[in-house]
């Protein structure tokens, strides 16, 4: 695979005609591209497929890790399921389309950079990114509710039939390390989840009250204990790269229209392997 990359985006949220432009327009460079996706393509099941399957067609292979927005509960869609079914049902909908999601082997990488396992996280998070100067979930969701700082999730992310967010996030956490820890000591990896894995890419939040929603403390030597070479995230809206511990974090989020046109033009895909020269400049 001497010319293809490793590439990533997140947060296509293809509601949005212009973002559904965007994807419309996405063209891997070589026929040996793969691309990663971290989460947040859309609400609607239906837009989900039609973006994944799009995506599909073009790139050698497709990554996925979900987003919390395609698990919302959207009153608008066709598609009822709620909770872990629905998160189950879009990775069978992956599965037949040739996409690798959090339930399968982690597809090994082999281009230029590699070899590295690919590896699609799901964990949620579970109130531990806390709203400054409080110290239980309950002061801190209260915080964020005074302040008018509060998630859609709260409304639309249904856990079934776990008792709580927290709680998935705590069993999904114990099944992922499990898999992770199973990895092939001598592989690094490119670790993917929609929320970052360490808490402090969400110190810049312009709201620090919604970094509850962002994580959890859980994951936070992750990037270490599992041999990152990157991290792919998104969530934040802020794309950027950051180091942690000398391990790559790549923020890849495309964003609502309202926050992309006020950027300077870039390239929605971001390349993660081989890491191009001067790869931290934005």
């Amino acid at each position: 695979m001497p010319d293809g990359k490793l590439l990533a985006v997140s947060d296509l949220h293809v509601a949005y005609d212009e973002n559904r432009a965007i994807v419309e327009d996405l063209r891997p460079d070589s026929d040996d591209d793969w691309l990663i996706v971290a989460g947040d393509v859309a609400e609607k099941y239906a837009d989900v497929e039609w973006a994944l399957r799009t995506l599909s067609e073009r790139f050698s292979r497709v990554v996925w890790a979900p987003g919390n927005h395609e698990l919302w509960s959207h009153p608008q869609d066709p598609c009822e399921l709620r909770g872990e079914k629905r998160y189950l049902q879009l990775v069978s909908m992956c599965r037949e389309l040739g996409i690798a999601t959090p339930e399968d082997p982690y597809p090994v990488w082999r281009g230029a950079g590699g070899p590295v396992a690919v590896a699609p996280l799901f964990v949620l998070y579970d109130y531990s990114f806390r709203a400054p100067g409080t110290t239980t979930k309950e002061e801190s969701l209260r915080v964020a509710h005074e302040a008018g700082v509060v998630c859609s999730d709260e409304y639309l992310l249904h856990p079934d039939p776990f008792e709580s967010r927290d709680a998935w996030c705590r069993s999904r956490v114990e099944e992922t390390e499990r898999r992770l820890s199973a990895v092939d000591p001598a592989l690094r990896t490119v670790l993917v989840n929609h929320f970052p894995l360490v808490r402090e890419p969400t110190r810049i939040l312009h709201y620090p009250e919604f970094a509850q929603w962002c994580g959890t403390e859980l994951t936070a030597d992750w990037h270490v204990r599992f041999r990152a070479e990157a991290v792919v995230y998104g969530h934040l809206h802020i794309p950027r790269v950051t180091r942690y511990d000398g391990v790559r974090f790549e923020e890849v989020s495309v964003g609502y229209p309202r926050e992309w046109r006020k950027r300077p033009p870039r390239i929605p895909l971001r390349q993660i392997l081989p890491e191009p020269v001067g790869q931290d400049a934005r």
